[in-house]
């Protein structure tokens, strides 16, 4: 699910990145990587905190239904950008 929600992320910093090169604003390149770095900080962490947290779950699926439903509205919150930017 990390390589899906990490796929998301790069396709919609392509698309962005694709309509500011062909629209001429290249000043809002440096505001784009900043908000995925905090996209980073904000979505992929968290993730990161429940896979590592996993092994100490005695249930065995209580985190690993977090981490999914997690990464399921990551993938989601970038769709719905990219849906947006067209």
């Amino acid at each position: 699910m990390m390589w899906a929600v990490f796929g998301s992320m790069c396709l919609d910093l392509v698309i962005g990145f694709g309509r500011s090169f062909w629209a001429g604003t290249f000043s809002q390149i440096p505001t784009m990587i900043l908000g995925y770095l905090k996209d980073i900080l904000y979505f992929v962490a968290p993730l990161t905190v429940i896979m590592t947290m996993m092994t100490i779950d005695p249930t065995g699926w209580v985190l690993l239904i977090l981490y999914y439903l997690g990464s399921l509205a990551v993938i989601w919150n970038y769709l719905v950008a990219i849906k947006n930017k067209f």
